[in-house]
């Protein structure tokens, strides 16, 4: 179709340094005002002060709109009515460029603290939403039904719906800080992060004066069940589960893994804590499949079954090292971050068995007190080979871990 996208014009490489108009990034500094807007516009290219493009891995799908001339390029969002329904610190962690490198702490409020630049023509997107919402889940209203969970009308609804507060974050990555997390320099982080982007953001090699970096991401999002603000008070209990995506059991129930029982278990918790006058906390990260996507991840689930002996949990993390090179990519270091920016001091109750999570929130400064396992009436007889190899592994549990015999007794069904 004839379109003005459609229409010849000259491909503009950004290998050059500045930018007229473009405004300077301090990360970590006091105010919004010295820190600077994140400006991932494509729309007025000489004010971007960023690699890469708001919406993460949305914007592969906004070009296929500006392609099919269903969305005009120049399009700038209105943000009348959008502001947050809770407004969420500031918090000191904020300006500690050491606790937040991979998230902007004001993206939720760029309407408010950067007026004045919005006002001057620049195209500033929030990277942060914050709404109210019900949420209802089949697993709460049986426990509503069975009496582990009792409406109050504030927390939980006589019909089983949660009352909670949730935000969507995008991911906004400080490149100097996240390589000091990784351990390595900034340089190979830059290099290595173009090469197996097959080259797609040539900024990262080529504008070592651009230190932020949008990457084309899933983000997170987090629900709060009780009052956001108590989540920074450390004398308040707080109920926390971190959990990493996994669609195949979080929306569509597979037994293969414990990944929804043990979400809806947090949820429960959270519920009862904020029931207690405490508050409760789901972080939710888009890591599909440790990381590695569905499409490996169903690839491993084959091999498991398939491989002689069948699927033990002896073999568990091997199957997924022969096929990706690497047994989990859901590396930690920047999993803190958003419990940073929600001002998070002491978790009293880590709904969680994650050694490398457990580690990772600890070593950011957070305090934890009880961890909780999953119950284990709540796994489901084909998930034990996960569980048993898990806790083998140095996973968190109460009752001990399994002995190398044990790991090859465990053994889930056949395809």
């Amino acid at each position: 179709m004839a379109s003005e996208a459609s229409a010849p014009r000259h491909i503009r490489l950004t290998s050059h340094h500045g930018g007229f108009g473009a405004l300077p990034i301090v990360w970590g500094a006091a105010t919004p005002a010295e820190r600077g807007p994140i400006v991932g516009t494509t729309t007025r290219r000489s004010h971007r002060n960023v690699i890469g493009t708001h919406s993460g891995s949305y914007s592969v799908y906004r070009a296929l709109a500006v392609a099919a001339g269903a969305l005009k390029r120049e399009h700038k969002a209105d943000l009348t009515n959008t502001a947050p329904t809770d407004i969420i610190g500031p918090y000191p962690q904020w300006t500690d460029a050491a606790k937040i490198v991979s998230l902007d702490p004001w993206g939720a409020q760029v309407a408010e603290v950067f007026a004045t630049e919005l006002q001057a023509g620049y195209d500033i997107r929030p990277t942060i939403a914050i709404t109210k919402a019900h949420v209802i889940l089949p697993e709460v209203i049986e426990a509503l039904q069975k009496g582990r969970l009792t409406p109050d009308r504030k927390i939980l609804m006589d019909g089983g719906a949660a009352c909670v507060t949730k935000a969507a974050i995008e991911p906004v990555w400080w490149l100097p800080g996240v390589a000091r997390r990784f351990g390595c320099s900034e340089s190979d982080l830059r290099r290595v992060l173009f090469e197996e982007t097959g080259g797609m953001y040539p900024e990262l090699v080529t504008r070592s004066d651009l230190e932020v970096f949008l990457p084309p991401i899933g983000g997170q999002t987090v629900y709060i069940f009780g009052d956001p603000r108590d989540l920074a008070n450390p004398e308040v209990e707080l109920t926390a589960r971190v959990h990493d995506e996994c669609n195949g059991s979080d929306v569509f129930g597979s037994d293969i893994c414990t990944c929804r029982p043990y979400l809806t278990h947090a949820i429960e918790e959270c519920i009862q804590g904020a029931q207690r006058g405490g508050v409760g906390l789901v972080s939710y990260s888009r890591k599909e499949g440790r990381a590695l996507g569905e499409v490996t991840k169903f690839l491993v689930y084959n091999a498991r079954k398939r491989q002689v002996g069948g699927d033990t949990a002896d073999q568990y993390f091997a199957r997924t090292e022969c096929v990706a090179g690497v047994q989990d990519m859901r590396f930690q270091e920047l999993m803190p971050d958003v419990l940073h920016w929600l001002g998070v001091r002491k978790i009293h109750r880590l709904v969680s068995m994650s050694n490398m999570k457990y580690d990772a929130i600890t070593q950011s400064g957070i305090e934890v007190g009880e961890r909780v396992d999953i119950p284990a009436g709540l796994i489901p007889a084909d998930a034990q080979v996960e569980m048993q190899a898990k806790k083998a592994a140095g996973y968190f549990t109460p009752g001990g871990a399994p002995d190398q015999e044990e790991l090859k007794q465990t053994k889930g069904r056949s395809l």
